[in-house]
C-alpha cells in the first residue's frame, strides 16, 4: 500500500520541472522521452517493454489504481508518489486523473515496417490538428493496421493531445514518423502495396472500388488535412484519389470519421474471399 504522505511536493523540485517541460516539443526531441496521462496510457506503456522510465502519482490514485502501479514497478519504471498539485502541474490536462507518466519514444524505422510487408497502413500525409492524428492512429488499430506513417509534415506524434487521442493505439503497432511523403509512398508501391488517396473531390467513389473487388490486396490510405485535404502533388503519386460518398445532405465527414470508413473498408476487403488476408487471419 502506499504512503500517505507524498515523497513529491513541489512543483519546483528538479524532478517536477523535468517532466513539465516535456509539454514541449523541443525537449521531447530533445531527451526523446514523451507524457503519457491517464489510467489507460499508463497501463499500456507499463505492458510495452522498456517504454515506462518514471509515474507521477497522487496518493488517491495509486490507491485506486494499484494494478496500474505495480504493473509500472514491476516494468522498471520509477514511481514518485506526489501530491495533486505537482501531478496538475505536469498534466497537460484541465482535468487531470492522477496518474501521468514518462515513456521512451516508440517510432518505428520505416525501412522495419516496409521488411514486415504490411498488408494496410495508414499515411497522414499534411495533418496538422493533434487530436486527428491520434484519432486516426486509433482507427488503424482497430481496423488491424499493421502500420502508421507520418509525413515530415504532419504534426508531432508525441504531442499531448496527440497521446490522449490515441487512447492506447500508441503503444499497439509501429509507427514512423517524419518520413517524406514521396518516399513513403514509393517506399510502400515498393513491397506491392496499392496507394489510396482519401479526398472528398476524389474522382473514384469508394462504394465502386468495393463493388468492383479492387481493395482486396495490400493498400495503404493516403489522408490529408482536413481544412484543406491534400495538395495536387500527394494526390498524383496515388494509384488512385477516392472520396467517401456522401448519401444524406452532410456537406462532408471530418478527418477521423473518413478514415475509419476508408480503413474498416479495406479490413473487411482484405478479408473476404480473395483477400490478402484469411478470415481466420488476425
Amino acid at each position: 500500500m502506499p504512503s500517505a504522505t507524498p515523497e513529491l511536493i513541489s512543483p519546483r523540485s528538479p524532478r517536477v520541472s523535468a517532466a513539465r517541460r516535456l509539454a514541449r516539443r523541443n525537449f521531447r526531441s530533445k531527451e526523446r522521452l514523451f507524457l503519457a496521462e491517464g489510467p489507460q496510457a499508463v497501463r499500456e506503456a507499463a505492458g510495452h517493454r522498456d517504454t515506462l522510465v518514471e509515474l507521477f502519482t497522487t496518493v488517491e490514485a495509486a490507491e485506486r489504481h494499484a494494478d496500474i502501479v505495480g504493473e509500472a514497478r514491476a516494468a522498471g519504471a520509477r514511481v514518485h508518489l506526489a501530491s495533486e498539485q505537482v501531478v496538475a502541474d505536469i498534466s497537460t490536462t484541465v482535468t487531470p486523473q492522477g496518474l501521468v507518466g514518462i515513456c521512451r519514444f516508440l517510432d518505428a524505422p520505416f525501412a522495419r515496417i516496409l521488411a514486415a510487408r504490411p498488408r494496410l497502413v495508414a499515411v497522414l500525409a499534411h495533418v496538422r490538428d493533434p487530436g486527428n492524428a491520434g484519432t486516426v492512429l486509433r482507427c488503424a488499430d482497430a481496423a488491424g493496421a499493421e502500420a502508421v506513417v507520418l509525413t515530415d509534415a504532419s504534426v508531432d506524434l508525441y504531442n499531448p493531445k496527440a497521446v490522449r487521442a490515441s487512447v492506447g493505439s500508441l503503444f499497439h503497432l509501429p509507427v514512423a514518423v517524419g518520413v517524406p511523403v514521396q518516399e513513403a509512398v514509393a517506399g510502400l508501391k515498393g513491397v506491392g502495396v496499392r496507394i489510396l488517396a482519401a479526398d472528398g473531390a476524389g474522382t473514384d467513389d469508394l462504394d465502386d472500388e468495393l463493388d468492383q473487388g479492387t481493395m482486396g490486396g495490400p493498400t495503404a490510405w493516403v489522408f490529408g488535412n482536413e481544412a484543406w485535404g491534400l495538395p495536387e502533388e500527394t494526390r498524383a503519386l496515388a494509384d488512385a484519389v477516392v472520396r467517401v460518398p456522401i448519401h444524406g445532405k452532410a456537406e462532408s465527414l471530418n478527418l477521423a470519421t473518413a478514415a475509419a470508413v476508408c480503413l474498416y473498408a479495406s479490413a473487411r476487403a482484405q478479408r473476404a474471399s480473395g483477400g490478402c488476408r484469411s478470415v481466420t487471419t488476425s
